[in-house]
């Protein structure tokens, strides 16, 4: 029995780690979807409602990365490099932190998401963690990694798009925006979900990584 145990140690543990990359790739995709419902949505006691689903969202990712680096100090043998399965915990966490902090911003400053610039960012937040989720989910599949790549372009056309889309509201926010703490307000809250987008460019750039290595 000892020496089963011992040996037990020793084997891959790939469903464990999938497992939990997988949840933390749906708890994202949610994330973003609920991201887009909150600034659609006009009625301030049900954008009240979806803040609070997205911050359960987040501490539950937090919970799934933590046991994530639990599960690193327990194993010996990985389905991938050990760094990698830590930069891809730590940029998946990071991703779920600002699609959350975009929100908090907005209920913090009691910023209206009835903004152009904001509606597109969360547009473009949505369909990015889309791909980032798609691509974690297919990481079991690293010998075949065409639509892995396929999200991973999509991400970075996303991140590409949302410069752009960042560049024109604080154009457009100082060219129109007469009230200097309003547009302090809405810098912020531009900002923190351009840096979203930004975060789920990192998630592809690790999986890109992996996929070098392994496929």
């Amino acid at each position: 029995m000892a020496l089963n145990n011992i040996f037990n140690i020793f084997l891959p543990k790939d469903k464990i780690f999938f497992s939990l990359f997988e949840k933390t790739a749906l708890n994202v995709t949610e994330m973003g979807q609920l991201l887009h419902q909150y600034v659609f949505e006009s009625d301030p006691a049900t954008r009240l409602s979806i803040s609070k689903q997205i911050e359960d969202f987040e501490h539950k990712n937090d919970e799934i990365t933590h046991n994530i680096f639990i599960e690193l100090g327990k194993n010996f043998i990985t389905p991938f490099d050990r760094e990698d399965i830590h930069y891809l915990a730590s940029a998946m966490d990071d991703v779920a932190d600002y699609i959350y902090a975009s929100c908090k911003k907005m209920e913090f400053h009691g910023v209206s998401p009835n903004d152009q610039g904001i509606r597109s960012l969360a547009e473009i937040i949505m369909e990015s963690s889309k791909e980032v989720g798609k691509a974690v989910l297919q990481l079991r599949e690293l010998k075949r990694p065409e639509k892995i790549m396929e999200s991973l372009v999509r991400i970075n056309s996303f991140e590409n798009h949302a410069d752009n889309v960042f560049d024109m509201s604080i154009k457009s926010l100082f060219d129109t925006e007469n009230d200097f703490k309003e547009l302090i307000r809405k810098r912020e809250v531009y900002t923190v979900m351009e840096i979203a987008t930004d975060k789920c460019e990192d998630v592809g750039n690790v999986i890109e990584t992996i996929i070098v290595k392994y496929a």
